[in-house]
């Protein structure tokens, strides 16, 4: 379950350079959630899922934090100029910060797990060293990468903390609902969303980036990632995002002909060691 979710979760930036130049940020989110509403709604209806009484509002939130608030940040960051590099250093931090708010949720953070988080970061920014450039960088883009950091952080350890089990189904429904009642009127507001959708370009490359944000992320990565809170710590499940970046260089050099150098291969391998003595028992 790990290693899928980290490799579908990995396709979120192959997906955004894909997407993002067809549609406005807060725009293809919307177009994303509805297409996730879309496909859901009837499947939990179909099955007779069951509806998590007493903790719809709790499910909502977490969905709102780790949906529209990471998604949003990252998304509009990029949009804004922020290279992929330090935006993925930037949310990279979120380990750091869920082991120091671990003692909130009753978790405590051992020392071989500190230096593994350590070790992860430091990885993490030798992978994307070569990709770090300032040209463009804004304030307001930086405001958007570290909202997204500190609401993936909140909403992973909210959701441990007060909604830990609940259907997938009818849970994740639940979030993606709340979350397009909070992109869809700052899509209107901010980039002049119409009914039609006129600012979306229909092009093959946007279609299939809509389709995979859809299927392969929406839905695949987050049942994953949700059914992973369930079984185990916020400290270990949110170290798993230290493989992000490494996974991703490696796609974008299968697919886009990225190159990385030998210091962002050694950053692979630490990377690697820092979850697994983040992980180890």
């Amino acid at each position: 379950m790990p290693v899928f979710f980290v490799l579908l979760w990995s396709t979120g930036f192959i997906a955004a350079k894909y997407g993002l130049p067809y549609a406005p940020p807060l725009t293809f989110l919307s177009l994303r959630f509805l297409g996730v509403i879309v496909l859901l709604l009837p499947l939990v209806w179909l099955m007779r899922a069951p509806w998590p009484h007493g903790l719809t509002l709790h499910i909502a939130v977490a969905g709102i934090l780790v949906q529209a608030g990471y998604l949003a940040g990252v998304w509009c960051a990029i949009k804004l100029g922020m290279p992929a590099g330090l935006s993925a250093l930037i949310v990279g931090m979120q380990p750091v910060l869920t082991a120091f708010a671990a003692p909130l949720v009753g978790e405590r953070v051992r020392g071989q797990q500190w230096l593994g988080l350590v070790l992860g970061l430091s990885g993490v920014a030798l992978v994307v060293a070569n990709k770090i450039s300032l040209i463009g960088l804004t304030f307001e883009s930086i405001a958007w990468s570290v909202l997204a950091l500190f609401s993936i952080t909140i909403g992973t350890l909210y959701q441990k903390h007060y909604c830990p089990q609940f259907d997938l189904r009818s849970g994740t429904l639940i979030q993606f609902v709340a979350s397009l009642l909070v992109v869809l009127p700052l899509a209107w507001w901010l980039e002049d969303l119409t009914p039609s959708f006129a600012a979306v370009q229909w092009t093959p490359q946007f279609f299939g980036a809509w389709m995979w944000s859809v299927l392969a992320l929406s839905i695949g990565a987050i049942f994953l990632l949700f059914a992973l809170i369930r079984r185990s710590a916020a400290t270990k499940v949110t170290s798993l995002l230290y493989l992000t970046p490494p996974t991703t260089a490696i796609m974008a050099w299968l697919m886009f002909g990225e190159t990385f150098s030998l210091v962002g291969a050694v950053g692979m391998v630490l990377a690697v060691a820092g979850v697994a003595f983040v992980v180890r028992k």
